[in-house]
């Protein structure tokens, strides 16, 4: 266990406050304690301003992204490692001499810091998962602090509508860590848990490494047995929790023919292999990865010491998360809006394969989040919606998220249409999401599955509830 920062010794600037990655830090470190101000983009460009209204209102400082808002080289300023070193702040930072922290950095310290920390990894599934076991340990007593990327409706109430991030006390430390940075290196969780192995941010070969490097760096782990990957880098690591949904050797499983898919929500019994016990679950959530993502939790909570049976009943009353797979409403003629994270191939097929278990056809909006992911996975983002997706579904892509900076932009979105339609599918390059809505309204039948999907940006919930409002 680390020294603990003194969260209170000198001010916080996050630079990007309003970030997937930086709110709930800047959430956790003003609520326990510290003194917090910011600046964003967003903010500045009018985007999102419920959130930075409740920021404000909250005490946190914010300023525009001007460098105004750093003011003291006693100022700590956070900004993730993407941050150009031209933005003001950073600029500004330089100048007076400011102590520099990334957002990950921040994290590992207070991670590191707990008496029991616990880590989910892996490239689909973290914040699911994270949000469950978090879940899982404030049922049991343990007073969690919980870093998330995704609002955790449990935690939602009136005083804190952006709850993705929940401060509890400083001995049980719950966050999922990235690996798309390489930051994954900074943790040493008392229990590790590892989802998949898949294609996102890095090569197969940077992934097996860094993943293979976590695990040993974790006195316990939970792993997915299901994942062939995951199996060849734990095979000889000592101190493991299994569990799988097709391989009963794991030490948790669920009972063959138990599964109960839904809608809404998916059913199933569950089996410890260590002493042969069997808890029936049922999440309000549906699809078979957030079964397994179930598993992964009661794994992670039995390695922390929560007896199965309690992280079971805990999952019970699990809310789950905004933005995976919500239901936005169904229109008096059965057309369905649905608000998704989907943003990398194993993400995107794991919900598609969710909308095909139930009748009626799809029509899938993918927002790609940035230039630079588009161009690492184009031909597997490609191949997941023509291969997931059948003839009578539509795929509609438009440019990707940008916000400005130095990004290279000479591959979008029209490429992987392209791809999409060589391998078989059915989509449509619709350049502005003004004009997506438009398309959609005029595709929109009675009985349709419309799915919202991307990454980084806050404004994609706002477009499905307008498209929502506008079909109803």
């Amino acid at each position: 266990m680390d020294k603990p920062l003194d969260l209170r010794a000198q001010p916080w600037f996050f630079c990007g406050i309003g970030g997937s990655g930086m709110l709930p830090l800047a959430q956790i470190v003003h609520g326990l304690g510290g003194e917090v101000a910011g600046s964003d983009r967003s903010h500045d460009q009018g985007r999102t301003q419920e959130k930075f209204g409740w920021l404000e209102r909250n005490g946190f400082g914010l300023f525009p992204q001007d460098g105004r808002g750093v003011t003291s080289a006693e100022q700590i300023v956070v900004a993730s490692a993407a941050v150009e070193d031209t933005v003001p702040e950073i600029v500004r930072a330089g100048d007076l001499g400011c102590p520099r922290m990334t957002r990950a950095e921040l994290n590992a310290a207070l991670f590191n810091a707990a008496d029991t920390s616990i880590a989910i990894a892996g490239t689909s599934g973290k914040s699911t998962v994270t949000a469950m076991l978090g879940w899982i340990m404030h049922e049991a007593g343990r007073d969690p602090t919980i870093m998330n990327g995704a609002v955790m409706k449990n935690f939602v109430s009136p005083d804190s509508p952006f709850a993705s991030a929940h401060v509890g006390g400083s001995a049980l430390y719950v966050s999922e860590v990235d690996e798309s940075d390489g930051s994954i290196a900074l943790y040493r969780p008392s229990v590790g848990v590892l989802l998949n192995v898949s294609l996102d941010h890095k090569s197969m070969e940077e992934l097996r490494t860094l993943f293979d490097d976590y695990l040993r760096a974790s006195q316990a782990c939970a792993v997915n047995w299901d994942e062939a990957e995951v199996r060849a880098l734990a095979h000889d690591i000592d101190g493991l929790t299994t569990f799988a949904l097709g391989m009963p050797e794991a030490d948790l499983s669920v009972e063959p023919g138990s599964i109960m898919d839904q809608p809404t929500a998916v059913a199933a019994t569950v089996i410890d292999r260590r002493d042969g016990s069997a808890q029936p679950l049922r999440l309000a959530m549906p699809g078979r990865h957030n079964l397994s993502n179930a598993l992964a939790a009661i794994a992670g909570a039995s390695a922390a010491g929560v007896p199965v049976e309690d992280a079971v009943a805990a999952l019970g009353t699990f809310a789950g998360l905004a933005r995976r797979f919500e239901i936005v409403g169904t229109t008096a003629s059965g057309i369905s809006v649905i608000d998704d994270f989907g943003h990398n191939p194993e993400k995107c097929a794991a919900t598609l394969r969710t909308l095909k278990q139930h009748p009626g056809r799809v029509v899938a909006f993918f927002q790609p989040h940035g230039y630079g992911p588009l161009r690492q996975m184009g031909h597997e983002l490609a191949e997941t919606f023509a291969r997931e997706l059948g003839p009578e579904d539509v795929t509609i892509l438009c440019d990707p998220v940008y916000f400005g900076g130095t990004a290279d932009r000479s591959e979008g979105a029209e490429r992987v249409v392209g791809l999409i339609e060589q391998a078989g599918g059915h989509a449509e390059y619709v350049p502005s999401r003004e004009a997506v809505a438009d398309r959609i309204a005029q595709l929109a039948r009675p009985g349709d599955r419309i799915v919202v999907m991307g990454a980084r940006d806050d404004t994609l919930t706002e477009f499905a509830r307008e498209l929502f409002a506008r079909l109803d």
